[in-house]
């Protein structure tokens, strides 16, 4: 008996844990929790990242990073659905709005993986905690080679 219940609870274990797991195709509509007004601590100030919901093949955000009172900067990020995938793509623009990247520049992330609860781009991952929070992981990559991962906890407004 005890035999059986310990390959029940492997089996359950292994069938919930890969519920979780499970690949979703790449549609907007599989990653549409993204969408809402969030805020939260980081970099030393309070980000603040508000987005679409899916629409025309795309979702859109708007970045701000507020720090001491003022703005330190700005991005303007999509989603897209290209070629049966989907591609994060932005821009980042000084308090001033002058651009960091050149006109027809900017910077790509190629969709990895979706599951129930993660977005996982090359070099940014969007883990969703609940209805109401989510966690985006950034990679920024030193002068030195190495990468430090950036965690943004945001709550949805």
């Amino acid at each position: 008996m005890k035999l059986i219940t310990t390959l029940l609870s492997i089996i359950l274990f292994n069938v919930s844990y890969g519920q979780n797991k499970a690949q979703l195709e790449p549609k907007l509509e599989n990653i549409s929790w993204i969408s809402g007004n969030w805020t939260g601590e980081a970099l030393g100030g309070i980000a603040e990242e508000n987005w679409s919901k899916p629409s025309g093949g795309s979702m859109m955000a708007a970045f701000k990073l507020v720090k001491d009172g003022k703005v330190v900067f700005y991005e303007i990020e999509v989603i897209r659905e290209v070629e049966n995938t989907l591609i994060l793509q932005l821009k980042h623009f000084n308090n001033d709005l002058k651009g960091w990247e050149t006109k027809d520049e900017t910077v790509d992330f190629p969709l990895k993986e979706i599951t129930k609860n993660k977005v996982v781009f090359e070099g940014m991952t969007f883990e969703k905690v609940s209805e109401k929070e989510m966690n985006v992981y950034v990679d920024m990559h030193k002068k030195d080679g190495s990468i430090d991962v950036l965690k943004f906890n945001y709550k949805k407004n």
